[in-house]
Protein backbone atom coordinates (compact mmCIF):
# COMPACT_ATOMS: atom_id res chain seq x y z
CA UNK A 1 0.00 0.00 0.00
CA UNK A 2 1.40 3.49 -1.24
CA UNK A 3 1.30 6.60 1.52
CA UNK A 4 -0.85 9.03 0.64
CA UNK A 5 0.50 12.32 0.35
CA UNK A 6 0.69 15.45 3.05
CA UNK A 7 0.26 18.87 2.42
CA UNK A 8 -0.64 22.90 3.84
CA UNK A 9 -4.46 23.04 3.65
CA UNK A 10 -3.78 26.30 5.82
CA UNK A 11 -1.45 29.49 6.84
CA UNK A 12 -2.08 31.82 10.07
CA UNK A 13 0.14 34.20 11.97
CA UNK A 14 0.03 36.45 14.78
CA UNK A 15 2.07 39.10 15.15
CA UNK A 16 2.13 41.52 18.44
CA UNK A 17 0.90 44.92 18.13
CA UNK A 18 4.36 47.12 19.70
CA UNK A 19 6.58 48.17 17.13
CA UNK A 20 10.39 48.27 17.72
CA UNK A 21 12.23 50.34 15.48
CA UNK A 22 16.03 50.54 14.87
CA UNK A 23 15.64 54.19 16.24
CA UNK A 24 13.98 52.54 18.96
CA UNK A 25 17.56 50.78 20.09
CA UNK A 26 20.20 53.74 19.29
CA UNK A 27 18.10 55.08 22.69
CA UNK A 28 18.37 52.22 24.24
CA UNK A 29 22.28 50.65 23.74
CA UNK A 30 25.02 51.69 21.52
CA UNK A 31 24.49 51.08 18.28
CA UNK A 32 22.63 52.89 15.01
CA UNK A 33 19.96 52.37 12.13
CA UNK A 34 22.89 52.58 9.68
CA UNK A 35 24.79 49.51 11.40
CA UNK A 36 22.06 47.39 12.00
CA UNK A 37 20.36 48.08 8.98
CA UNK A 38 24.13 47.16 6.70
CA UNK A 39 24.92 44.43 8.94
CA UNK A 40 21.08 42.63 9.20
CA UNK A 41 18.68 44.11 6.64
CA UNK A 42 16.64 44.94 9.94
CA UNK A 43 14.50 47.90 10.08
CA UNK A 44 11.94 46.83 12.83
CA UNK A 45 10.43 43.67 14.61
CA UNK A 46 7.80 43.10 17.36
CA UNK A 47 7.54 43.32 20.74
CA UNK A 48 5.49 40.98 22.40
CA UNK A 49 3.30 42.60 25.64
CA UNK A 50 4.26 42.29 29.20
CA UNK A 51 1.34 39.69 29.84
CA UNK A 52 1.76 37.84 26.43
CA UNK A 53 4.08 34.08 26.65
CA UNK A 54 4.23 31.94 24.00
CA UNK A 55 0.90 30.40 23.79
CA UNK A 56 -0.92 33.47 23.66
CA UNK A 57 0.83 34.04 20.64
CA UNK A 58 0.16 30.83 19.35
CA UNK A 59 -3.17 30.53 19.64
CA UNK A 60 -4.33 33.12 17.36
CA UNK A 61 -1.77 32.06 15.05
CA UNK A 62 -3.35 28.49 15.16
CA UNK A 63 -7.05 29.85 14.85
CA UNK A 64 -6.00 31.82 11.31
CA UNK A 65 -4.82 28.89 10.26
CA UNK A 66 -7.37 26.68 10.95
CA UNK A 67 -9.88 29.28 9.50
CA UNK A 68 -8.33 29.60 6.53
CA UNK A 69 -8.37 25.42 6.24
CA UNK A 70 -11.89 25.42 6.61
CA UNK A 71 -10.81 23.27 9.46
CA UNK A 72 -13.04 22.33 12.72
CA UNK A 73 -10.49 22.27 15.85
CA UNK A 74 -12.03 18.88 17.05
CA UNK A 75 -10.86 17.26 13.46
CA UNK A 76 -7.24 17.67 14.76
CA UNK A 77 -6.08 14.67 15.88
CA UNK A 78 -2.27 16.05 17.01
CA UNK A 79 -1.05 19.66 17.79
CA UNK A 80 2.49 20.25 17.65
CA UNK A 81 3.99 23.46 18.94
CA UNK A 82 7.86 24.59 18.10
CA UNK A 83 9.74 26.51 19.97
CA UNK A 84 12.97 27.98 22.16
CA UNK A 85 10.87 30.52 24.69
CA UNK A 86 7.51 28.36 25.96
CA UNK A 87 5.55 29.32 28.31
CA UNK A 88 7.09 26.64 30.93
CA UNK A 89 9.24 23.89 30.93
CA UNK A 90 6.41 22.05 31.51
CA UNK A 91 3.26 21.39 30.97
CA UNK A 92 4.12 21.84 27.27
CA UNK A 93 2.76 24.82 25.24
CA UNK A 94 1.33 22.80 23.03
CA UNK A 95 -1.23 21.33 25.29
CA UNK A 96 -1.60 25.06 26.69
CA UNK A 97 -2.85 25.74 22.96
CA UNK A 98 -4.67 22.69 22.34
CA UNK A 99 -7.17 23.23 25.45
CA UNK A 100 -7.14 27.16 24.17
CA UNK A 101 -8.61 26.01 20.79
CA UNK A 102 -10.80 23.44 21.66
CA UNK A 103 -8.90 20.57 19.75
CA UNK A 104 -10.72 17.93 22.00
CA UNK A 105 -9.34 14.84 20.13
CA UNK A 106 -6.32 15.73 19.67
CA UNK A 107 -2.52 14.70 21.09
CA UNK A 108 -0.20 17.71 22.09
CA UNK A 109 3.87 17.83 22.29
CA UNK A 110 6.46 20.75 21.97
CA UNK A 111 9.27 20.37 19.37
CA UNK A 112 12.68 22.02 20.56
CA UNK A 113 14.82 22.68 17.09
CA UNK A 114 16.00 25.84 17.53
CA UNK A 115 15.50 28.19 13.69
CA UNK A 116 14.83 24.93 12.27
CA UNK A 117 11.91 24.05 14.03
CA UNK A 118 9.08 24.61 12.08
CA UNK A 119 10.59 22.34 9.46
CA UNK A 120 11.47 19.81 11.83
CA UNK A 121 7.73 19.61 13.20
CA UNK A 122 6.30 20.08 9.69
CA UNK A 123 8.27 17.09 8.38
CA UNK A 124 6.50 15.34 11.91
CA UNK A 125 3.09 16.29 11.68
CA UNK A 126 2.76 15.11 7.56
CA UNK A 127 4.59 11.89 8.64
CA UNK A 128 1.67 10.83 10.74
CA UNK A 129 -0.75 12.36 7.74
CA UNK A 130 1.44 9.96 5.39
CA UNK A 131 1.16 7.09 7.49
CA UNK A 132 -2.49 6.92 8.22
CA UNK A 133 -2.49 7.79 11.62
CA UNK A 134 -4.20 11.78 11.92
CA UNK A 135 -6.09 13.02 8.92
CA UNK A 136 -5.39 17.01 10.46
CA UNK A 137 -1.83 18.15 12.30
CA UNK A 138 -1.64 21.61 13.30
CA UNK A 139 1.81 22.77 13.54
CA UNK A 140 2.58 25.99 15.23
CA UNK A 141 6.14 28.05 15.82
CA UNK A 142 5.53 30.67 18.42
CA UNK A 143 8.41 32.72 19.81
CA UNK A 144 8.73 35.46 22.50
CA UNK A 145 12.60 35.65 21.65
CA UNK A 146 13.05 39.01 23.00
CA UNK A 147 12.66 37.23 26.45
CA UNK A 148 15.57 35.35 25.76
CA UNK A 149 17.99 38.36 24.76
CA UNK A 150 20.48 40.11 26.71
CA UNK A 151 19.39 43.85 25.79
CA UNK A 152 23.21 44.74 27.65
CA UNK A 153 24.60 43.09 24.29
CA UNK A 154 23.71 45.46 21.45
CA UNK A 155 25.08 42.57 18.81
CA UNK A 156 22.84 40.22 19.51
CA UNK A 157 19.59 42.10 21.03
CA UNK A 158 18.66 44.18 17.76
CA UNK A 159 18.35 40.87 16.14
CA UNK A 160 15.50 39.75 17.62
CA UNK A 161 11.15 39.99 16.94
CA UNK A 162 8.04 38.10 18.75
CA UNK A 163 5.50 36.34 16.58
CA UNK A 164 4.04 33.32 15.34
CA UNK A 165 2.68 31.36 12.35
CA UNK A 166 0.97 28.27 12.10
CA UNK A 167 0.01 25.73 9.56
CA UNK A 168 -2.47 23.28 9.08
CA UNK A 169 -1.57 19.99 7.21
CA UNK A 170 -4.25 17.36 5.71
CA UNK A 171 -4.11 14.81 3.09
CA UNK A 172 -3.66 15.03 -0.33
CA UNK A 173 -2.51 13.01 -3.47
CA UNK A 174 1.15 11.55 -3.12
CA UNK A 175 2.71 13.78 -5.89
CA UNK A 176 1.34 16.81 -3.79
CA UNK A 177 1.92 18.68 -0.68
CA UNK A 178 5.67 17.49 0.74
CA UNK A 179 7.27 15.52 -1.59
CA UNK A 180 10.70 15.11 0.20
CA UNK A 181 13.00 16.84 2.98
CA UNK A 182 16.23 16.70 4.58
CA UNK A 183 17.23 16.87 8.12
CA UNK A 184 20.79 17.28 9.74
CA UNK A 185 22.60 17.91 13.11
CA UNK A 186 25.59 19.07 14.00
CA UNK A 187 25.60 18.44 17.45
CA UNK A 188 29.82 19.37 17.95
CA UNK A 189 28.68 23.02 17.25
CA UNK A 190 26.12 23.16 19.97
CA UNK A 191 27.83 25.90 22.14
CA UNK A 192 28.16 28.47 18.92
CA UNK A 193 24.36 29.70 19.92
CA UNK A 194 23.25 28.22 23.35
CA UNK A 195 21.23 29.33 26.69
CA UNK A 196 23.60 27.80 29.20
CA UNK A 197 21.64 28.41 32.22
CA UNK A 198 18.24 27.86 33.37
CA UNK A 199 17.91 23.81 33.03
CA UNK A 200 19.66 20.35 34.45
CA UNK A 201 23.29 21.53 33.53
CA UNK A 202 23.51 24.86 35.11
CA UNK A 203 20.66 25.55 37.24
CA UNK A 204 19.10 29.43 37.98
CA UNK A 205 20.89 31.08 40.31
CA UNK A 206 21.30 35.01 40.85
CA UNK A 207 24.75 34.52 40.08
CA UNK A 208 24.18 32.83 36.88
CA UNK A 209 21.81 35.63 35.81
CA UNK A 210 23.51 38.66 36.78
CA UNK A 211 26.34 36.90 34.34
CA UNK A 212 23.30 36.70 31.93
CA UNK A 213 23.63 33.16 31.70
CA UNK A 214 19.66 33.10 31.66
CA UNK A 215 19.81 34.04 28.48
CA UNK A 216 20.86 33.45 24.56
CA UNK A 217 24.29 33.43 23.74
CA UNK A 218 25.43 33.55 20.03
CA UNK A 219 28.97 33.14 18.13
CA UNK A 220 27.54 35.19 14.62
CA UNK A 221 30.45 34.90 12.72
CA UNK A 222 30.86 31.50 13.14
CA UNK A 223 26.90 30.49 12.64
CA UNK A 224 26.77 32.93 9.40
CA UNK A 225 30.17 30.63 8.25
CA UNK A 226 27.87 27.32 8.72
CA UNK A 227 24.74 29.03 7.29
CA UNK A 228 26.02 29.83 3.91
CA UNK A 229 28.16 26.28 3.53
CA UNK A 230 25.10 24.03 5.29
CA UNK A 231 22.13 25.69 3.50
CA UNK A 232 23.49 24.70 -0.35
CA UNK A 233 23.90 21.26 0.70
CA UNK A 234 20.83 20.66 2.27
CA UNK A 235 18.32 22.39 0.03
CA UNK A 236 20.01 20.13 -2.98
CA UNK A 237 19.79 16.99 -0.84
CA UNK A 238 16.16 17.64 -0.44
CA UNK A 239 15.87 18.69 -4.19
CA UNK A 240 17.51 15.76 -5.49
CA UNK A 241 14.92 13.41 -3.39
CA UNK A 242 12.04 15.13 -5.31
CA UNK A 243 14.26 14.60 -8.58
CA UNK A 244 13.84 18.41 -9.23
CA UNK A 245 16.46 21.46 -9.47
CA UNK A 246 16.75 24.39 -8.68
CA UNK A 247 15.35 26.03 -11.59
CA UNK A 248 12.18 24.35 -10.55
CA UNK A 249 11.82 26.24 -7.85
CA UNK A 250 9.47 29.48 -7.71
CA UNK A 251 10.04 30.57 -4.00
CA UNK A 252 12.50 29.60 -1.10
CA UNK A 253 10.73 30.34 2.04
CA UNK A 254 14.21 30.36 4.38
CA UNK A 255 14.88 31.25 8.31
CA UNK A 256 14.97 35.08 8.47
CA UNK A 257 18.28 35.19 10.31
CA UNK A 258 19.77 38.39 8.06
CA UNK A 259 19.46 39.49 4.33
CA UNK A 260 23.29 38.75 4.38
CA UNK A 261 22.58 35.11 4.82
CA UNK A 262 19.67 35.31 2.11
CA UNK A 263 21.29 37.05 0.02
CA UNK A 264 24.89 34.72 0.17
CA UNK A 265 22.79 31.75 0.29
CA UNK A 266 20.66 32.63 -2.85
CA UNK A 267 24.07 33.26 -4.77
CA UNK A 268 25.16 29.75 -3.50
CA UNK A 269 22.45 27.92 -4.91
CA UNK A 270 22.23 29.86 -8.22
CA UNK A 271 18.97 31.39 -8.11
CA UNK A 272 18.11 34.85 -8.28
CA UNK A 273 17.83 36.86 -4.92
CA UNK A 274 13.89 37.86 -5.79
CA UNK A 275 13.14 34.02 -5.46
CA UNK A 276 14.38 34.19 -1.72
CA UNK A 277 11.10 35.79 0.01
CA UNK A 278 12.82 38.33 3.36
CA UNK A 279 10.76 39.28 5.37
CA UNK A 280 13.25 39.83 7.88
CA UNK A 281 13.21 43.79 7.41
CA UNK A 282 9.97 44.07 9.24
CA UNK A 283 10.15 41.20 11.24
CA UNK A 284 13.76 41.04 12.33
CA UNK A 285 14.71 36.85 13.32
CA UNK A 286 12.09 35.40 15.25
CA UNK A 287 13.75 32.19 15.56
CA UNK A 288 11.29 29.18 14.79
CA UNK A 289 8.46 31.15 14.01
CA UNK A 290 10.38 32.83 10.56
CA UNK A 291 9.79 30.51 8.41
CA UNK A 292 5.96 30.28 8.90
CA UNK A 293 5.17 34.06 9.43
CA UNK A 294 7.28 34.42 5.89
CA UNK A 295 5.53 31.34 4.25
CA UNK A 296 2.04 33.49 5.85
CA UNK A 297 3.49 36.57 3.89
CA UNK A 298 3.94 35.51 0.71
CA UNK A 299 0.71 33.24 0.60
CA UNK A 300 -1.70 36.40 1.97
CA UNK A 301 0.55 38.90 -0.81
CA UNK A 302 -1.14 36.51 -3.61
CA UNK A 303 2.90 35.40 -4.29
CA UNK A 304 1.96 31.61 -4.19
CA UNK A 305 -0.53 29.47 -6.79
CA UNK A 306 -1.24 25.69 -7.20
CA UNK A 307 1.81 24.00 -8.63
CA UNK A 308 4.23 26.27 -7.42
CA UNK A 309 7.47 24.31 -6.29
CA UNK A 310 8.03 25.85 -2.50
CA UNK A 311 11.59 25.07 -0.84
CA UNK A 312 11.02 25.58 2.88
CA UNK A 313 14.98 26.24 4.96
CA UNK A 314 16.13 26.06 8.22
CA UNK A 315 19.26 26.42 10.03
CA UNK A 316 19.66 27.57 13.74
CA UNK A 317 20.38 26.02 17.18
CA UNK A 318 22.21 22.34 17.44
CA UNK A 319 23.34 22.89 15.12
CA UNK A 320 20.94 22.00 12.76
CA UNK A 321 19.41 22.49 9.00
CA UNK A 322 16.73 21.24 7.34
CA UNK A 323 14.88 21.65 4.21
CA UNK A 324 11.64 20.74 2.60
CA UNK A 325 10.42 20.28 -0.86
CA UNK A 326 6.61 21.45 -1.54
CA UNK A 327 3.92 21.30 -4.30
CA UNK A 328 2.16 24.07 -3.14
CA UNK A 329 -1.92 23.09 -3.21
CA UNK A 330 -4.03 25.97 -2.07
CA UNK A 331 -5.23 28.54 -4.28
CA UNK A 332 -3.58 32.18 -5.12
CA UNK A 333 -4.96 33.75 -1.56
CA UNK A 334 -6.91 37.32 -3.05
CA UNK A 335 -4.22 40.03 -2.52
CA UNK A 336 -5.36 42.50 -0.23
Amino acid sequence: MSLRGATICGVGSYLPEQVLTNADWERMVDTTDEWILSHTGIRERRLAAPDQACSDLAIPAAQRALEDASVDPQQIGLVIVTTVSPDHFFPATACLVQSAIGATNAGAMDLTSGCTGFIYAMVTGANFIRAGAYDYVLVIASEVLTRTANWADRTTCVLFGDGAGATVLGPCEPDEGLLSFALSSHGEYGDLLIMPGGASRMRATAEGIARHQDCLQMEGHDIFKLAVRGIPRIARDALAKAGLKTGDISAVVMHQANQRILDASADRLGIERDRVISTVGKYGNSSAASVPLCLDDVYRSGGLEPGDIVLLVGFGAGFTLGAAVLRWTLPRFPAE
